[in-house]
């Protein structure tokens, strides 16, 4: 059963023109055997839909029943195509199923399904492997798992150093003002305690040093001004 659900939204997913015109019609074969005009609504309806949908009920399908593996892009060719002024690309991939199969498969930017849903498209760079799940005996159809791959890992580390490298340049402009230490230290704090940076060895070590010295100042700040 799995496996036909996999097949049918990956067909949605993947073919949108063609999942509008069989919904639309489905709608009006419904339509003229029930002699209602409610399924021919139904059926543009849903074919609309589809077309804009399709890849994020396929991402919650498989993210939800699917089995865990890995994958890796291997080519990825720019199209003539566009979505909100960027080039749609076509990525080829080849999965490597949990049984050790390898898989090899296909999706561009506009049928890729990621997962958490996200308002952006974040597709792993050509050679690096990510995690992927898939129905088994139908492996071609995947979600990639951002969250869990390494370049999503990366890619949310980095929008959560946003907010701590404003700090970080508003307190060079004026080491001295209370207000921008404590909010740089503030935002570090956030940073340290996040646990979608564990991972970032490379900023923790920084951030916590920089932490402690910003409190030995803070507090050698406090005993001038008492004074």
């Amino acid at each position: 059963m799995l496996k036909l659900l996999s097949m049918v939204f990956y067909f949605f997913a993947h073919h949108g023109a063609w999942s509008f015109v069989i919904l639309l019609f489905v709608g009006i074969g419904l339509s003229i055997w029930r002699h209602k005009v409610f399924y021919v609504i139904m059926g543009f309806i849903l074919a609309v839909l589809n077309v804009f949908t399709g890849q994020f009920v396929n991402a919650v399908f498989l993210a939800q029943w699917g089995t865990e593996g890995s994958a890796v892009v291997t080519l990825a060719t720019e199209t003539n195509s566009r979505l909100n002024d960027e080039y749609i690309w076509d990525y080829d991939v080849v999965v490597k199923t949990a049984d050790g199969k390898d898989v090899v498969t296909d999706f561009s930017t506009t049928t890729a399904s990621l997962y958490p849903i996200r308002n952006e498209i974040r597709i792993p760079n050509t050679g690096e492997r990510f995690v992927v799940r898939y129905i088994p005996g139908f492996e071609k159809n995947i979600v990639i798992m951002t969250d869990q791959s390494a370049y999503g890992i990366k890619s949310k580390i980095a929008e959560n150093l946003m907010p701590v490298k404003k700090a970080e340049a508003q307190y060079n402009v004026n080491p001295d003002n209370a207000d921008f230490r404590k909010e740089y230290a503030e935002a570090m704090r956030k940073f340290i305690a996040n646990p979608e940076n564990a991972s970032d060895t490379q900023n923790l070590p920084v951030f916590r040093t920089t932490l402690n010295r910003l409190e030995t100042i803070g507090k050698m700040q406090s005993v001038r001004e008492g004074r």
